[in-house]
């Protein structure tokens, strides 16, 4: 990991680089809540380790509330002396992620960054979708192919995401009906089939590789298998 340590209590920032460097982690400290702001904004950090009382003008929730309205989604460790439920609460309400007192056992501050670390992994991963190179962000609602946009419409976008999501399955028509439109019956129309074959046409038009096929007489399958 790569972390930021915000901290400016020089003997536990000392002590936390070389407990991290030991473990095979690189860490950056700022010993100020003005210069952790600049370096938390502006760095990529797997985490962030967060004193809350700090100098510079800015303290560590005050850090770590910005960060959040901006959309930064950094996994980030409070470590403070303020030990009080109320002080715990209201640290986990600013936007962090974990709270740990002083004093602490380094091993246990060490598995709670794992810990973090793996949650902010698989919250990412349950993010974005890919077949081939046909990739989606549930975020931002971008889709690409080959990294080139595509535009789809919201109905799409839902259609999409649900074949992304059953890759290399035979998906059928009642199954977009329940799933995508939500329609507990058959409207005895041919909706699901214009939506495929408007979605085709923006997503496997021009392309040598066909990801959306059509499984005779079953429904329809997203794949990048020949």
């Amino acid at each position: 990991m790569k972390l930021l340590i915000v901290e400016d209590n020089e003997r536990v920032a000392l002590f936390l680089k070389k407990g991290l460097s030991e473990s095979g982690h690189t860490a950056d400290h700022a010993d100020n809540g003005r210069d952790g702001m600049f370096l938390a904004a502006s760095e990529p950090y797997d985490a962030i380790i967060m004193d809350r009382m700090l100098p510079g003008g800015i303290d560590g929730l005050a850090i770590v509330e910005t960060l959040r309205k901006t959309g930064n989604k950094i996994p980030i460790l409070i470590l403070s002396a303020l030990s009080g439920v109320d002080d715990r609460i209201k640290g986990l309400k600013s936007g962090g992620d974990d709270y740990l007192v002083k004093p602490f056992a380094f091993g246990e501050l060490l598995a709670r960054l794992d810990a973090l670390l793996r949650r902010s992994q698989d919250a990412r991963s349950d993010t974005t979708l890919a077949v081939d190179d046909l990739h989606m962000d549930l975020l931002s609602h971008k889709v690409t192919r080959a990294g080139k946009p595509v535009a789809l419409q919201p109905r799409e976008f839902k259609l999409l995401e649900y074949l992304m999501r059953h890759a290399n399955q035979v998906v059928t028509r009642t199954m977009l009906l329940e799933n995508v439109w939500d329609y507990h019956f058959d409207p005895q129309t041919n909706v699901v089939d214009v939506h495929v074959s408007k979605l085709r046409q923006k997503i496997d038009a021009g392309m040598e590789r066909q990801l959306l096929r059509t499984v005779r007489n079953a429904g329809y399958m997203l794949t990048a298998d020949d």
